[in-house]
């Protein structure tokens, strides 16, 4: 893309954004890409949400704002974005765009919207730039003069993300943070001024809002994980880790605790699989004896988020291997490093998947599972219904799910559905307990 010399006015002590510039921000970018063709695969489909958002639009409206007049954006990072409605736009007007996410499921939703634009040689439109797909860390960071940036829910994942940028991105650094106002705090912009000597709050449009950061500080740092020793009701001590983008940190969250507590007692036995019924393609069925497949461990943590249930599996199972799975690349690290401080390393491993999706079918004999209920900013059951039909898929015959749940979402029909015949163990005043068999 063509620019002119770069005229941004990135003042020390002041930033004039195009906003509030005297005239109205460009929308020639935005309006040239055709949106509505993106969608949320592989999260489920839902008539009440779409790929993208009006903070979205805004952000990279503001970009081709800053671009008419005259700063050179190139190169340019993209992060947190789900469904790549930042990015792609970006592509289309020429950008070379390195794109930064922390959970495997935004990596495979912009790829396969990636696709939809492609022709069936998988050749993009003339004109557009490269997509690099990478984490929030150095290499996509490395000497990147524009940032643009879909706003954490968390504020810990806010700082991780900022410090980040200021640590490995170049010196002049231009910093744009987009969010939906509901979702968005004046605490925000304290947490951006911890990394950058410079923080503008834009003026809102479509109830959305984009920050902006320039100036690193350099004494910026990027905050290393938490870490905080937990004792539980007949498991002992235990230490979790948690990374800054983790859900939770290092906390035990009340609902992992009651889960925990209920295998402590109960002491099950690790279940033994049982022969799978095959109806054969001529209509015949016969029942084959289970074995476990090579190198497939034998409990699977789901959303294994810090690791805690993950080392619960491995205490309550001492015969067991147990994989610590979850979508986030800084959960399987902190998973990876809960395992290690517990002594664990050599029984539990940590792995970044979308949904098992590396975890063959009908292979495990138990999962452990505490799912989540939010995506991104917003509150979506199906998010849990996804792990828990995840959960189905992989257990074997006759193995078990243990769940935890958050007792108003009524999840136990879901559990029948995809799992099997499914009994309450245990329930509080907040979460109920369920162990469902596969059938």
């Amino acid at each position: 893309m063509d620019a002119s010399p770069d005229t941004a006015r990135l003042d020390a002590r002041s930033l004039t954004t195009p906003d509030v510039g005297g005239r109205p921000l460009p929308r020639h970018w935005s309006a040239a890409f055709d949106l509505g063709r993106l969608e949320r695969w592989p999260l489920s489909a839902s008539r009440e949400r779409q790929a993208h958002d009006a903070a979205d639009v805004l952000l990279v409206d503001t970009l081709a704002g800053w671009a008419a007049d005259g700063r050179d954006p190139a190169p340019v990072a993209v992060l947190h974005d789900q469904h790549g409605a930042v990015c792609l736009p970006l592509l289309a007007q020429g950008l070379d765009v390195r794109l930064g996410v922390d959970e495997a499921s935004a990596a495979r939703s912009v790829r396969h919207n990636l696709e939809q634009f492609q022709d069936a040689d998988g050749r993009l439109p003339a004109g557009w730039g490269e997509l690099t797909v990478g984490g929030v860390d150095g290499t996509t960071l490395a000497g990147a003069r524009t940032m643009l940036l879909s706003l954490p829910r968390a504020l810990d994942a806010l700082h991780l993300t900022a410090s980040a940028v200021a640590v490995h991105a170049a010196d002049d650094v231009l910093v744009l943070g987009a969010g939906r106002d509901k979702h968005m705090s004046p605490a925000m912009n304290d947490v951006l001024a911890r990394s950058f000597r410079t923080v503008v709050p834009g003026r809102g449009r479509s109830k959305s809002r984009v920050l902006t950061a320039a100036h690193p500080r350099p004494d910026a740092a990027i905050p290393a994980p938490r870490t905080r020793v937990h004792r539980l009701a007949g498991l002992g001590e235990v230490t979790l880790v948690g990374g800054w983008a983790t859900f939770g940190g290092a906390a035990a969250d009340p609902g992992s605790r009651l889960l925990a507590r209920t295998l402590a007692e109960r002491s099950p036995a690790l279940p033994e699989p049982h022969a799978g019924r095959v109806r054969t393609a001529s209509g015949l069925e016969v029942d084959l004896p289970w074995r476990a497949p090579a190198s497939v461990p034998d409990v699977v943590d789901a959303g294994s988020g810090n690791g805690l249930l993950a080392v619960v599996a491995a205490r309550v199972w001492p015969e067991a291997s147990v994989l610590a799975s979850d979508q986030s690349a800084d959960a399987v690290a902190s998973s990876a490093a809960t395992a290690a401080a517990n002594g664990l390393a050599d029984r539990i491993t940590a792995v970044q998947d979308d949904a098992l999706g590396g975890v063959p079918d009908g292979s495990v004999r138990a999962v452990v599972l505490n799912p989540p209920f939010h995506d991104a900013t917003a509150v979506d059951p199906t998010v849990a219904h996804r792990m828990i039909e995840a959960a189905g898929r992989v257990l074997a015959p006759g193995g078990q799910l243990w769940c935890v749940w958050n007792s108003h979402l009524r999840h136990r029909p879901v559990l029948e559905a995809v799992v099997g015949p499914t009994r309450q163990v245990a329930r509080d005043r907040t979460f109920t307990v369920t162990v469902s068999t596969r059938a």
